[in-house]
């Protein structure tokens, strides 16, 4: 038997689950820089769940794959109590919006709230029973449009 290498896990699709502070910010750091549009929210009160559908920079690949890739990925967060958006019209549906982050702000007994944060001062405010989210990867990588890999100055 063999041990399974680090490289190994390169081309499978991630499936990721967070249930805590930490499994967040790790979530966070892989979503950052994708890219969706408005119409790709979807919130859904009677599910208590939001659903975003995300083009995904690989992260986890970094610079090791020229040309660098995307992939089709679902962040989905459940138990949500309530959605409010700041900088984001539900109406603008074509508006492309970039994922800069996804932050923890722990309340009561459990609860508190999720932020998304966009570029261009856009953010969406998740107040939520537990943290429950899920990224999950849903097409194979495909090459970045742009060909390059997001910076941050």
């Amino acid at each position: 038997m063999v041990d399974a290498r680090f490289e190994d896990g390169f081309e499978a699709p991630l499936a990721l689950a967070a249930a805590d502070a930490e499994d967040v910010k790790i979530l966070s750091a892989l979503a950052q820089d994708a890219v969706l549009t408005v119409a790709d929210i979807k919130y859904t009160r009677a599910k208590r769940q939001v659903v975003l559908l995300l083009n995904r920079f690989r992260w986890e690949n970094g610079a090791r794959v020229s040309p660098p890739e995307r992939v089709r990925s679902l962040l989905i967060v459940d138990d949500v109590l309530s959605m409010a958006a700041q900088g984001i019209s539900p109406q603008a549906r074509d508006v492309v919006l970039s994922l800069l982050s996804v932050e923890w702000q722990a309340g009561e007994d459990g609860m508190g709230r999720l932020t998304l944060t966009f570029a261009g001062d856009g953010a969406l405010a998740l107040e939520v029973e537990a943290i429950n989210l899920a990224l999950r990867d849903v097409t194979k990588p495909y090459q970045a449009p742009s060909g390059k890999t997001p910076s941050h100055p």
